[in-house]
């Protein structure tokens, strides 16, 4: 007769933490008993909510063993939000970020103040809590960028602070057929002026204090560069497409920050002050058409309606983990009271490149 345990002779539950307890005979958890999959609010697709049925579901080893359901459900709803697994962490967030995508990317030619938490995790942003962030596309004005994003709810807002999310597949159809032509002919281009003291400097947007490293950089990256006759201050000029089709969906998607870097965009009060000090041709960041020509106000107008139209919301709950389709849904934050602290990685590299040949595929 056997000296083990009976304990010693049950199979440890899939996808939890210990070993079972209690009768004998091993039981069999279906991913139905594991963990629930279900939108997060009724009837709006944006975001599915993953939540554990059972005490002890250990996110880690259920992402790794489930990375096709995930991916599937991703490209459906555009959004994943997994809840209640129990994250406190930087840690956590690293090791569940990395059992769906293995490598996490360093964020680049910076557009907003944030700081690294670890080595490739980042505050969401250091924008200063009383004012709300536009919806766009993570990095969308780069020539690479990444595919999908992990955001960490560590410490939830006193008072709103949510990350509000638009499905830019929905958002690209309610746009004028006529207006979404003219950006596809034309494309969209981003100026940014360095040197003023207002916004990111130069040597932190591009992490590096040589010239000929920024030079070389933007050469790479397609974008113009000037170096203004005044020393220290840099001129750069990007153009983008506005459009795209996603890599794997093969769906079109509007895919371009020409409204959230519009001058007209900003807050009031910041916007009045800009445009009071400085020209125009030497506003911090400002965006036109591919062309160089101005965007109508009434088409900037009818683009931000569009996003407000299909932006929906949800609280954080601290320890919420939320995945992102950074092709298929846009995000912003809402202004909060508090000590808000979320967290973002990112990862999945792509470029123009990899849409072209994507798209030319059978």
């Amino acid at each position: 007769m056997s000296d083990s345990t009976p304990e010693a002779n049950m199979p440890k539950r899939p996808w939890t933490k210990g070993p079972v307890r209690g009768r004998r005979k091993a039981v069999q958890y279906s991913d139905e008993q594991l963990a629930d999959i279900s939108p997060l609010v009724e009837n709006v697709g944006l975001p599915l909510c993953i939540r554990p049925k059972a005490q002890g579901v250990d996110l880690v080893s259920w992402a790794a063993s489930h990375r096709e359901l995930i991916e599937s459900r991703l490209q459906e709803h555009g959004a994943i939000l997994f809840r209640g697994f129990g994250l406190t962490t930087v840690d956590d967030m690293e090791r569940c970020a990395q059992s769906v995508v293995p490598e996490l990317l360093e964020y680049r030619e910076r557009s907003s103040p944030r700081h690294a938490i670890a080595e490739r995790v980042y505050t969401s942003t250091d924008y200063p809590p009383a004012y709300p962030i536009f919806l766009h596309n993570e990095n969308s004005y780069q020539s690479a960028w990444p595919l999908k994003l992990f955001f960490f709810c560590q410490i939830a807002a006193a008072s709103q602070g949510a990350t509000p999310l638009a499905d830019v597949r929905k958002v690209c159809q309610r746009i004028d057929p006529a207006i979404r032509e003219r950006f596809e002919q034309k494309g969209w281009s981003y100026v940014r002026n360095f040197g003023h003291g207002l916004g990111l400097d130069w040597k932190t947007v591009f992490q590096t204090e040589d010239r000929g490293q920024v030079e070389e950089y933007c050469r790479k990256a397609r974008i113009e560069v000037e170096w203004l006759a005044d020393g220290d201050r840099l001129r750069t000029r990007a153009v983008r497409r506005a459009v795209a089709v996603h890599p794997r969906t093969r769906e079109t998607v509007w895919f371009n920050h020409a409204t959230f870097f519009h001058v007209s965009t900003l807050e009031p009060e910041i916007r009045e002050t800009l445009i009071a000090d400085l020209p125009e041709d030497e506003l911090p960041a400002n965006t036109y058409y591919g062309d160089g020509s101005p965007i109508e106000p009434e088409t900037l107008d009818a683009l931000r309606q569009a996003y407000h139209a299909e932006t929906v919301r949800f609280p954080w709950e601290e320890g919420d983990l939320l995945l992102v389709d950074n092709m298929l849904v846009a995000h912003g934050r809402e202004p909060f009271t508090g000590s808000r602290k979320v967290l973002v990685a990112m990862a999945q590299p792509l470029t123009w490149d990899d849409i072209d040949a994507a798209a030319a595929q059978p």
